[in-house]
């Protein structure tokens, strides 16, 4: 998925399938191993000196200058369009082979023709055959772990970070092929589009003490934000809440359950934000060292007050009633455009999905995204995502020429903003997937059947948004991250890809469901206070002291 696509996962906890446990023996604890062979399965950790090693050289791509650089772990911005005769080229010449791979990716949506204009364009662009195996991403935990335990793997495979549970990470030390004598060091000079990657980023790529993915870069900054109406903020001459009081103060303002209007949905993420709590959907940033000791965020105040103040809200009848029912992310989406609800919280990419939905339809629709805001109105303390949550893998019985073939792929779909082959990845075939409208590229409706959830996952650049049909969404997005940027801080565990030994994965997976029960009023906080000393006694505090013996070990990615 791009970094500016419309809309991204939201985050996903599925556990990893039992079928892998036939294919790995053993299922021994490691962080990516710093030592041992192919497989790697020692413990460990691949930072500092070691990670230098297997890390490529980092060369800041040139080719295009973007309108608003990074900042604060921001992406970088594009404002404007470049007419098609003034975009750059990077990959000069075709680096495939002509032969073939076999790709198999998670896909949301319906799966396109394998003979499609796109592929075939893209195809002869790098000079690689691909074939897409896509599988429904939904259920795709379930797929990996089926095609891991067997013998017949596809050439290329696509593995979100929030599939990496269970046995599935020892599977991937086993099964697929080391890229570092391909990519460590100056070798990568010769994909000069993968060199521009973000150093955070490959260290994510580590695993089994191998460079073995291809990662999709992403801003460090948290990526959920509360969005709210503008334009019914503006007429009704609502004032942006600084503190949690003030948020629920206005939001029984707000609030007109008979003309169908509450003021939010299910707020839990924001609260996490607004408290200060670790977060993330990588469970190794729910740790971290604080005077001298370890601790997880589960054990935190801060955690109790930020699920107590989500449950506050819907106590007070401010939450939509379909929330409360359980509906996903995107029905609250449907909430805010239809004006029942007045704030969400929601990836950030939001910000231009509902923007260029709602435009045509409705002019004066406005949205944006608040500040985060605290429980004591003082500057907000925001813990750094990981900076890359999706790798592409190739198979260990894959050939050179195979292996360097999906080099070239990922180095043609790593292209820059403001090129060729960046317009090709995403937007097909002129004519036939987009036209030119006030020289903005806009998908057909064949190009949005059909460019989507392929070769977007195997290349990326650095993080950037450009959206230069609404220019003003653009620069809002990179300077809420700026802003938020600026208060973010990095966890012990931050920057490292962190397998927990199998008899302790799954330790923590209940927690989700009984926050969401505690701010709903099925439960207590006094359950979730239950909950953690019966993690700590199931195994929380040996877990503690695992994580710790790594840190003081290895040191962290930092």
């Amino acid at each position: 998925m791009m970094p500016n696509a419309a809309s991204a996962p939201s985050r996903r906890n599925f556990l990893a399938s039992t079928a892998v446990a036939a294919a790995v023996a053993g299922g021994m604890p490691l962080l990516t191993a710093c030592g041992g062979g192919q497989q790697g399965r020692k413990e460990g950790t691949t930072s500092g000196k070691a990670a230098r090693k297997l890390l490529p050289a980092y060369v800041a791509s040139g080719v295009v200058a973007p309108d608003i650089p990074a900042k604060n772990g921001s992406a970088a911005g594009f404002t404007r369009a470049i007419a098609p005769d003034r975009l750059r080229t990077s990959v000069p010449e075709k680096l495939g082979s002509g032969g073939k791979l076999t790709v198999m990716a998670p896909l949301w949506g319906t799966p396109p023709s394998g003979d499609n204009p796109y592929y075939r364009a893209m195809n002869e662009a790098i000079g690689v055959e691909v074939s897409w195996q896509n599988q429904d991403g939904n259920t795709y935990d379930e797929k990996l772990g089926a095609v891991l335990a067997s013998s017949d793997i596809p050439d290329v495979v696509v593995v979100p970070g929030w599939n990496l549970n269970g046995r599935i990470p020892s599977a991937v030390n086993a099964k697929f092929a080391d890229l570092g004598p391909y990519l460590s060091g100056d070798k990568v000079k010769d994909h000069p589009n993968l060199a521009a990657v973000p150093t955070d980023a490959w260290q994510r790529a580590i695993f089994g003490g191998r460079l073995r993915a291809i990662p999709m870069p992403a801003s460090c900054v948290t990526n959920i934000a509360p969005f709210y109406r503008k334009d019914v903020f503006d007429r009704e001459g609502y004032q942006l809440p600084k503190t949690t009081d003030e948020f629920l103060a206005w939001a029984k303002e707000a609030t007109d359950a008979r003309g169908g209007v509450w003021a939010c949905d299910d707020m839990k993420w924001t609260a996490f934000n607004a408290f200060g709590v670790l977060n993330g959907s990588d469970k190794a940033l729910w740790w971290d060292l604080r005077d001298g000791r370890l601790v997880n965020r589960v054990e935190t105040e801060e955690y109790l007050e930020a699920v107590e103040w989500a449950r506050k809200l819907f106590a007070a009848g401010v939450v939509h009633p379909d929330a409360r029912a359980g509906k996903t992310a995107s029905d609250a989406g449907s909430r805010f455009t239809a004006g029942k609800i007045l704030v969400y919280n929601q990836d950030l990419s939001d910000w231009f999905g509902k923007t260029s939905e709602q435009r045509t339809q409705n002019p004066d629709f406005e949205t944006a995204a608040m500040d985060i805001f605290t429980h004591d109105g003082g500057d907000p303390l925001l813990w750094a995502v990981q900076p890359a949550n999706i790798f592409t893998f190739v198979s260990k019985k894959a050939s050179r020429q195979q292996i360097e073939d999906l080099l070239a792929v990922a180095d043609f779909c790593a292209a820059p903003y403001g090129t060729k082959e960046w317009l090709l990845t995403n937007y097909g075939v002129e004519g036939t997937d987009f036209t030119l409208k006030d020289g903005v590229p806009t998908k057909t409706t064949k190009g949005v059947n059909e460019v989507l959830g392929a070769f977007d996952y195997t290349g990326d650049p650095a993080p950037f948004v450009a959206h230069p049909d609404f220019p003003e969404v653009t620069k809002g997005m990179v300077e809420w991250q700026q802003r938020m940027g600026a208060f973010t801080k990095k966890s012990s565990c931050y920057g490292l890809t962190i397998t927990e030994p199998h008899r302790w994965s799954n330790l923590a997976d209940d927690f989700e469901q009984l926050e969401d029960d505690v701010v709903r009023g099925r439960k207590k906080i006094g359950d979730v206070q239950q909950a953690v000393s019966d993690w700590k006694k199931r195994g929380g505090d040996d877990l503690r002291g695992w994580y710790r013996k790594l840190l003081d070990d290895t040191g962290s990615a930092q």
